[in-house]
């Protein structure tokens, strides 16, 4: 717990004049721009209070082997993503994805809940987190065993198909397409944020797609591509959320996709306080009252112990 404390940055910030003061945030009543003493403090009784509503991005996901999008461990600088426009109007490119979304699936597939998402769990069991909205498409927290999640971009456990919109599993995709592809391998280089392996293009052209079982269609996992919207009321579900939370916080995201970035601005335009814990600054920090530059992992556990010592007064 104290190298939790002595590696967290806190401060306060009253940026936005439509926040909260963030005194109502911070006890320990640290002026607009002032460093607090004690963030994880901070953190902890407003974490004590519940009513939270957690935003949680690719950060937290990285002490579980699964790299980031723009942190420390990301790609994405270096890599185009497929969208969707691509994905469904070429066969070729949809060659391209599953060569290495089949490739890099096992990582996604063997990765664990690390003492972050556990961490969040815990305090969504002990009533203090109301509701959570991932970005991320990797089911961990369910894992953990946290139970009100909304995934946002949808999830790789499962593909659909884009005519019957038939919606089967990515295990059971994974055998059928190891079954076609038996004598195929790749050299894998990188894994990207999404699951997907870096092959060479040469190696993605020997590998072979399946369709639909129930009407020969186009598959596609069950997440949101670049170009592709988010359902309508997936997203009405997350602004309710996010409107009736006691604060928003937000877990490992830089919040630079305006698809997460929008809850934040709606919560602080609601006057409900933010708070961000991430490795790095985020699009999001003027409209923080408290922010933790830290290690998620451990703050996260840190803050649940405190929760546990607030709770127990022990």
């Amino acid at each position: 717990m104290t190298q939790a404390v002595d590696g967290a940055r806190g401060s306060a910030r009253g940026a936005n004049p439509a926040s909260a003061n963030p005194a109502s945030v911070n006890p320990a009543s640290a002026g607009p721009g002032e460093t607090l003493a004690d963030p994880l403090g901070s953190l902890a009784d407003l974490v004590a209070g519940g009513g939270l509503v957690i935003l949680s991005g690719a950060g937290l996901s990285t002490e579980s082997g699964i790299p980031d999008y723009r942190g420390p461990t990301g790609l994405a600088r270096r890599a185009e993503p497929m969208t969707y426009q691509a994905f469904a109007g070429s066969a070729a490119a949809r060659q391209r994805y599953w060569a290495r979304s089949h490739r890099g699936w096992r990582n996604i597939a063997q990765a664990r809940p690390n003492a972050g998402h556990h961490a969040v769990a815990e305090l969504e069991r002990g009533g203090l987190v109301t509701g959570m909205i991932t970005q991320n498409v990797d089911g961990l927290h369910q894992a953990a065993g946290a139970r009100r999640v909304v995934e946002l971009h949808g999830s790789l456990d499962h593909v659909i198909c884009l005519a019957c919109k038939a919606r089967t599993s990515r295990a059971e995709l994974d055998r059928r397409l190891s079954a076609a592809n038996s004598g195929w391998h790749a050299t894998v280089t990188a894994i990207k944020p999404d699951g997907d392996a870096v092959l060479g293009d040469d190696e993605a052209e020997r590998f072979r797609v399946v369709d639909c079982t129930a009407c020969g269609g186009v598959l596609k996992p069950d997440v949101v591509f670049f170009g592709e919207n988010v359902p309508p009321a997936r997203v009405q579900e997350c602004y309710a959320l996010a409107g009736q939370a006691s604060a928003l916080v937000v877990l490992g995201s830089s919040l630079t996709v305006m698809s997460g970035y929008r809850f934040v601005r709606h919560a602080a335009k609601l006057a409900i306080p933010v708070v961000i814990v991430n490795n790095g600054p985020t699009r999001g920090d003027a409209q923080a009252q408290l922010i933790i530059d830290a290690p998620l992992g451990r703050t996260l556990a840190a803050v649940v112990e405190r929760c546990q010592l607030i709770h127990y007064g022990s």
